[in-house]
């Protein structure tokens, strides 16, 4: 193929169409092209003159926008004498958001700029919504198989362009003929795919909402099934059912399927003859009844009379690789149940690579292309809280409607207020968009990135969805809070990052400081997390206190002292701040961060670190602090709570001496509690006072039974004892 130049530009504000323009120039030089990527930033508008072919994608930003990077080229194209572009060849792509009203806008005034110019249109513009990578892959396809044919760009003419099939088989790297069968199999009949979850901490739910997203690539229409409160007798009519469970304890089921399990256990449990199942376990191989639960799952499942279609995997606490490779197998396989419920074992490799991305798409009149699978439209049922500042009233809006199960919470919200109630407030944005965070059933989430299936709870046959603003902030409007102070937090945490002078190395780029890889590894993931107002809400504690700093903040501090760039100085100041009653001690419980999520789990070792580091300089001073440090030791010593200690450490000689005639020591003596009780308890109070007073121990303090579990607790909540 004769080699041709193309010019590929992008004007983006959140990088995708920046991303659509690399992809685009790697497919392009596999054509034989040769291509170039510029941002409408680094171009000037005098130099599209030369420019012979031109592929254009552009966003759109707030209301009809150009993006940053294209507005003074925009500028400078409608000047008083804009170039004459004949002899030039232009396609473009527009991202945009049909929840705003000038859906699309810049990409539509280049087209018809480009047009007004003289050049010539090879491809229809396509507007892209925010579900943009297919569209915008097939234009992309489309339009760099039409440059591929053209000999050293010359122009022709569109309407000949716009019937001419595109050489789809360019773009394929292997050959693979999907055949007749596979589209079937993957389009049609029962696609229905059920995936269940036990979990305790998370990560079982994490993986379920995770697989049933991939699923839809499999040709399966995924359900995902909370535990707690699943309907067992509705199994025996499902076809591809996938467990995914945890175990907690010694060999337990995760709370939200105890009472699952006991109904499976029973004799009169459902018969599950033509259902199809594979399990994921998830386990600790510290523990002795490593991953217990999912075998439980994967023995009982068979006894009920379902078939086993791809071996159980039990997966350590560094699980990510294994469930991957499951996931690929189980899907491949579940795809390969067709509407009838016939297992085809012949088509799991072909859709294997079909997934993959090695199959080919077929052209011609023999050939097809597989369909894009929608999700059914279900039943949902959606409370969210109202806020009116103007009355200062509160309550709540409930609505049944129906919604595709793959539809973000988000869309669900633009619905909404689209079809239902303009006055409904929520903060939009992209999908990762850290600001818009919510509570959805006790969750807090991303609502751009979840999907409502993933996140509901079911009842009877609609799901439920219970959305709130998320905690720790003041409300503004309905879903919308005020999320000033955690900036305030996050002003107050200076210094951000005052560096000291320390060794480096020599490169091209100049001197650089020297890092050891684990070591910035770690400090990246302490502060790797999506949203800060979505963790800082996820404590307990910042509802709560108003002075407390978070554990967002708390936790890129605590990276700050921590990296070896820092200065003395800076590091001194951060240690003050996070020793200081607004710090590290005023979190209560991290157990509400560490549940979030995979990177939640890193931030909350992160911040037991630094509330160890705390209470080691300073917390066990004075009264109060030694108090903590006596109680302590003396349960994990024995196992009970010895008061004697407690009494004679804390106070000290001076203490005892002075209690005397405060009257405390003469309480003790005699056996009266705070609580009020006995006078005596039994003689003991009376023969070796105090030791046996109210609730106290017997006298020498004899250990409980099974001791070494009381110490196995200590050693596993907190070293410092």
């Amino acid at each position: 193929m004769t080699d041709s130049p193309l010019l590929i530009l992008f004007g983006s504000e959140s990088g995708n169409s920046e991303y659509l323009a690399v992809e685009a120039e790697k497919q392009a030089k596999s054509l034989g092209l040769s291509p170039s990527v510029k941002g409408m930033d680094e171009i000037k508008i005098e130099d599209l003159v030369e420019v012979k072919n031109v592929i254009i994608y552009c966003s759109t930003w707030g209301e009809g926008d150009m993006p940053d990077n294209a507005v003074d080229l925009w500028e400078a194209a409608n000047g008083d004498s804009p170039p004459s572009l004949e002899g030039c060849n232009f396609a473009v792509c527009a991202l945009g958001d049909t929840s705003y009203e000038f859906f699309c806008q810049s990409g539509k005034d280049w087209d018809g700029w480009f047009e007004k110019q003289g050049a010539t249109r090879i491809l229809d513009r396509v507007d892209c919504d925010v579900e943009y990578e297919d569209p915008a892959a097939d234009f992309t396809s489309k339009t760099l198989s039409i440059f591929s044919s053209m000999a050293g760009g010359a122009p022709i003419e569109s309407q000949v362009l716009e019937d001419a099939p595109p050489e789809l088989e360019s773009i394929a790297e292997g050959e693979f003929d999907l055949g007749e069968g596979l589209e079937g199999l993957l389009s049609s009949g029962d696609r229905s795919l059920h995936i269940l979850f036990g979990s305790q901490s998370g990560n079982s739910e994490e993986l379920a909402a995770k697989y049933a997203k991939k699923a839809s690539d499999f040709g399966l229409d995924a359900t995902v099934h909370d535990m707690d409160g699943f309907d067992l007798s509705s199994m025996s009519s499902m076809k591809r059912v996938l467990i995914i469970c945890s175990t907690w304890g010694e060999g337990d089921m995760p709370d939200n399927a105890e009472e699952l399990w006991q109904e499976a256990s029973s004799d009169s449990a459902t018969k599950l003859d033509g259902t199809f199942f594979s399990v994921l376990a998830l386990g600790d191989t510290s523990y002795e009844f490593f991953c217990e639960s999912g075998k439980d799952w994967d023995r009982r499942l068979e006894e009920m009379g379902a078939t086993r279609l791809v071996d159980r995997v039990d997966c350590d606490v560094d699980y990510d690789a294994m469930a991957e490779a499951w996931s690929l197998d189980t899907l491949a396989a579940m795809a390969a149940v067709d509407g009838n419920g016939t297992f085809l074992e012949d088509q799991v490799d072909a859709i294997k690579d079909h997934v993959g991305g090695t199959a080919a798409v077929a052209s011609g009149e023999d050939g097809f292309t597989v369909p894009s699978l929608e999700a059914e439209a279900i039943q949902v049922e959606i409370s969210i809280f109202r806020y009116d500042p103007e009355s200062a009233t509160t309550g709540r809006d409930t609505w049944v409607c129906a919604l595709p199960g793959n539809i973000s919470v988000m869309g669900a919200l633009r619905a909404l207020k689209d079809t239902h109630d303009g006055s409904l407030t929520f903060r939009d944005g992209q999908d990762d968009d850290p600001t818009t965070a919510i509570s959805v059933n006790g969750r807090l989430i991303l609502p751009g990135s979840v999907s409502i299936d993933s996140v509901a709870s079911q009842r009877e046959d609609s799901l439920q969805l219970r959305i709130e603003p998320i905690p720790a902030f003041d409300v503004i409007r309905d879903l919308v809070v005020d999320l000033w102070p955690l900036e305030r937090s996050r002003e107050s945490s200076e210094p951000w990052m005052i560096a000291a002078t320390r060794s480096g190395a020599n490169t091209s780029q100049g001197v650089i400081g020297i890092m050891e890889p684990g070591v910035a590894d770690h400090l990246h993931s302490i502060t790797d997390f999506c949203s800060a107002p979505l963790l800082h809400s996820s404590s307990d504690a910042t509802p709560h206190s108003d002075d407390y700093m978070g554990p967002a903040v708390l936790a890129r501090m605590w990276a700050r002292m921590n990296d070896p760039r820092s200065s003395a100085r800076s590091i001194s100041a951060i240690k003050e701040m996070i020793d200081s009653p607004s710090g590290i001690k005023a979190e209560t419980d991290l157990a509400s961060i560490r549940r979030q999520n995979a990177s939640s789990r890193i931030i909350s070792d992160a911040l037991l670190d630094a509330r160890t580091a705390t209470l080691g300089r300073d917390a066990f001073n004075g009264r109060h602090g030694k108090h903590v440090w006596w109680y302590s030791w003396s349960v994990k010593s024995s196992g009970m709570v010895n008061d004697t200690v407690l009494y004679r450490q804390v106070l000290g000689p001076l203490g005892l001496f002075g209690n005397l005639f405060s009257g405390v020591t003469a309480r003790m003596v005699l056996g009266f509690t705070r609580t009020g009780g006995n006078m005596f308890n039994g003689m003991l109070g009376m023969v070796a006072p105090p030791a046996g007073i109210g609730k106290m121990p017997k006298q020498f303090n004899s250990s409980v039974d099974n001791h070494h579990e009381v110490v196995a607790i200590f050693n596993e909540v907190d070293g410092r004892f």
